[in-house]
């Protein structure tokens, strides 16, 4: 999503920067690092303090998304590019701020003090993009929808997304129900959804559901840095999981079975917040995705000791025909993730 030139107040009182974003600017310039911030120094180009910087808007999309996976292959998957893309993305952004924005390592995005403070106009300015646009290229949405969404993903990603969309669409009324992805089929061959978020596996997708999200699955446990069981125990690993169908449940047993270590299924609960309470009590193990795990919980510090985990995929899948207001919030919900 870009725009011709969308002049956005990034100024602040130690670097006294003006952001410029157009689709076609290509001029780079400098700008000297704000006092005190510890980011690695870059000399600034002589000048008065207030500049232009010309930002393509896909710069910022691709540097926000890379500051919330942090990981260039999750990055390029959301965005529809190759890693080298992305890469180039970044370096040419931190050309034209002329300071660098992520400190990059063989397993780990970090980013710097620039990049930081980068990030929360980043947010500002693609806000607003997605606000104007929502209000010009589409037309006015009306009416109800009917939308289902697995309790995790609407947890941890959806609040904040449906809050924008009923900002920009205030004549929606957007009826929620969280539920596992398998009631949410049924309900949507029932016709009982207009639009549902379902948990697949990559690859095998539900028919005409489309793909938005791809999301690396990893053991969790309590913290505390010891596992929940003993080799020699006869149960074997003690796991803590949703009940089937379910694709986490699926890796789980399918990455255990392959590796042809035993297992006992200590406490099933259909709620992430059931099943996170019980994990925290130290009753066993669980499988979420990497950037949805609840307070309290953390990957399993040695990672060895249990098998790797495929990826997951999240998919939107949209009644045909689709109400209006139900097309434009799968397409805000496709867009705000990458795709």
């Amino acid at each position: 999503m870009r725009l011709g030139r969308l002049t956005a107040a990034a100024a602040t009182g130690e670097t006294g920067m003006e952001l410029a974003v157009t689709s076609t600017g290509q001029r780079k310039t400098k700008v000297a690092d704000p006092k005190g911030s510890g980011a690695p120094s870059v000399p600034a180009r002589p000048g008065p303090a207030w500049r232009h910087l010309d930002v393509d808007t896909a710069l910022l999309r691709t540097f926000y998304v890379l500051a919330n996976t942090r990981s260039f292959t999750r990055t390029a998957e959301r965005v529809g590019r190759t890693q080298s893309a992305v890469s180039q993305q970044i370096q040419k952004l931190e050309d034209v701020i002329g300071q660098p924005l992520v400190a990059r390592s063989r397993r780990h995005v970090a980013l710097t003090t620039t990049g930081e403070l980068l990030l929360g106009y980043a947010r500002q300015v693609l806000d607003l993009l997605d606000q104007a646009f929502g209000k010009l290229s589409l037309p006015q949405a009306l009416g109800e929808v009917r939308f289902g969404s697995p309790e995790d993903f609407a947890t941890f990603f959806l609040p904040d997304v449906l809050a924008r969309f009923i900002e920009l669409h205030p004549n929606v009324l957007l009826r929620t129900n969280c539920a596992l992805t398998l009631p949410l089929i049924e309900g949507f061959q029932r016709g009982d959804y207009d639009l549902v978020v379902l948990k697949q596996e990559p690859g095998r997708a539900y028919p005409g559901a489309r793909p938005i999200w791809r999301e690396k699955l990893v053991w969790v446990g309590n913290g505390d840095g010891r596992l929940p069981w003993a080799p020699d125990d006869e149960g074997g690993i003690k796991l803590v999981l949703s009940p089937d169908p379910c694709v986490y449940r699926k890796r789980a047993l399918g990455a255990l079975d392959n590796a042809r270590l035993p297992w006992t299924i200590v406490y099933t609960s259909p709620s992430l917040a059931g099943a996170a309470a019980a994990v925290r009590a130290g009753l066993g193990v669980s499988v979420l995705p990497r950037n949805m795990i609840p307070t309290g919980l953390s990957p399993i510090a040695d990672p060895s000791s249990l098998p790797d985990l495929e990826e997951t995929e999240i998919c939107l899948l949209l009644q045909s025909p689709a109400p209006v207001a139900a097309t434009a919030l799968a397409g805000f919900i496709a867009e705000r993730f990458g795709h």
